[in-house]
């Protein structure tokens, strides 16, 4: 089940990088955030557990088209010396919001209330409801998109110079008050990204519509793999794979590993033992209690506990103010320090925390080395933020999609794999993850720098204005 809302997001990032590279950013994002929150809505009232994996496959199946698209669609509102403050300056916002999450679980999921809903054959708890509230801000996204425009860099890219100019025109009326006629530019001109090159349109006349579009999504992502492009594509598809295998199959354990070590600690004051000793303790009395289950001869009931323990989370919450307050950080020193420098520095600190967890006999030391580990996810948006600066803008959205489809296939990989090995191999679990992380910060050394910009034939651009300075 944890797993199944990245698979939604593995299996369709790949088309809404194409439709956002050739149809537009704004199209893409605002109908799958508001389809998503539909989704969600529905999916609180799900009254088996195969309802409920399939609508959560579909709500990640339309999350990802707004996940990874509004990165190229924030960044082309900026100049390429403000575009990775402002890309850090959203996950900035997206840290307040997963601060919350703690909070808001709190709130919801401990409550008792329930009651019946005989027609559908459910009983709504508060778990149900707390995932229609985890949907309301996808709503309030896709709603306020009705009233910001379509990225201008986006329609220069596809030599729409007219529309804009008009967009310009909206922005300058929106950001200064100024009516829309005072605007000084009078002409753009087509954009200027290093190495664009004209689109190569296929006669697809005799083509059915599932073959059209396929050809068109390897015409949009055969460039990617090029010999110009290949080495950057591989590295932030490897680098984005090992951060998320972290930062999001290590997390989907969190939760389970506090709220045992919660228990061992309010059983045992004082003891010190090892954070994986304790897992293996919490998977032996699980599998005694499944024996005791199955022994037909013993009459043992068992009512599921549906609340955590309150330190679960404090903890939680530690995690994204933690979260929140790396992210304006790295935005404040980003264009200072370098996305390389903060990428090495970040995973190889987050590696050696996850490394020393399993060599620490002190459970709440532990847990803090723990949370320490999944802060790599820091860096995912540095990343994404060096993705956009490294591609044209006919091939923005498809890169960052294909890295972060890489990135959350990571996730799928990393769910079961840790769930796998935390309960039998836990040490292996946290090595693997450590080690990882500090060979792909290592390897974030070798991504390129910033393409520079080429020389242009003055005598036939008479003039150029774009929203990203290029």
């Amino acid at each position: 089940m944890s797993a199944i809302g990245f698979a939604g997001i593995i299996f369709s990032s790949h088309l809404w990088g194409f439709l956002a590279d050739t149809q537009g950013r704004r199209k893409i994002i605002r109908p799958t955030l508001l389809v998503a929150f539909c989704i969600t809505f529905l999916s609180s009232f799900s009254n088996d557990f195969w309802t409920l994996v399939i609508l959560r496959f579909l709500n990640g199946f339309c999350v990802s088209g707004g996940s990874a698209t509004v990165y190229a669609y924030l960044g082309e509102f900026h100049t390429q010396k403000n575009r990775a403050r402002a890309i850090m300056g959203a996950a900035f916002i997206f840290g307040l919001g997963a601060m919350l999450m703690p909070a808001i679980a709190w709130l919801f999921i401990n409550q008792e209330w329930r009651f019946a809903i005989p027609f559908l054959g459910i009983t709504y708890k508060p778990w149900r409801l707390f995932m229609v509230i985890c949907g309301i801000p996808g709503l309030i996204c896709g709603l306020s998109l009705f009233k910001i425009p379509e990225s201008p860099k986006y329609y220069l890219g596809q030599g729409k110079e007219d529309k804009a100019l008009e967009i310009l025109k909206d922005i300058y009326h929106m950001n200064t008050g100024k009516p829309r006629d005072s605007y000084p530019v009078t002409r753009v001109t087509e954009d200027l990204d290093p190495n664009s090159k004209p689109r190569v349109v296929v006669n697809n006349d005799n083509r059915n519509a599932a073959s059209i579009l396929l050809r068109s999504m390897w015409t949009q992502t055969q460039p990617l793999f090029n010999r110009e492009y290949i080495r950057n594509t591989l590295l932030i598809c490897f680098i984005q794979f090992s951060i998320f295998v972290t930062s999001n199959g290590m997390y989907m354990w969190f939760p389970y590993i506090l709220n045992s070590v919660a228990e061992f600690m309010s059983e045992n004051p004082g003891n010190t033992t090892y954070i994986c000793d304790v897992v293996y303790a919490k998977q032996k009395v699980m599998m005694q209690l499944e024996l005791a289950q199955n022994d037909a001869s013993i009459d043992f009931t068992q009512e599921c506990n549906e609340k955590l323990e309150i330190s679960t989370y404090k903890h939680s919450l530690v995690l994204e103010v933690l979260y929140a307050v790396g992210f304006a950080f790295i935005g404040a020193i980003i264009n200072r320090i370098g996305k390389r420098i903060i990428l090495f520095v970040c995973l190889a600190i987050c590696g050696i925390c996850g490394v020393g967890t399993i060599y620490v006999d002190i459970p709440m030391l532990a847990i803090y080395l723990y949370v320490v580990l999944l802060l790599c996810g820091l860096v995912i948006n540095v990343l994404s933020a060096a993705t956009v600066d490294l591609y044209p803008t006919r091939l923005r959205a498809m890169a960052v999609c294909i890295s972060l489809m890489v990135g959350r296939l990571g996730s799928v990989v990393g769910a079961n794999v840790v769930g796998a090995l935390i309960t039998n191999h836990c040490e292996a679990a946290f090595l693997t993850s450590g080690i990882s992380l500090i060979v792909a910060g290592l390897l974030g050394f070798l991504i390129a720098k910033n393409p520079k910009i080429v020389a242009v034939d003055t005598s036939r651009r008479a003039s150029l204005v774009s929203m990203t300075g290029n």
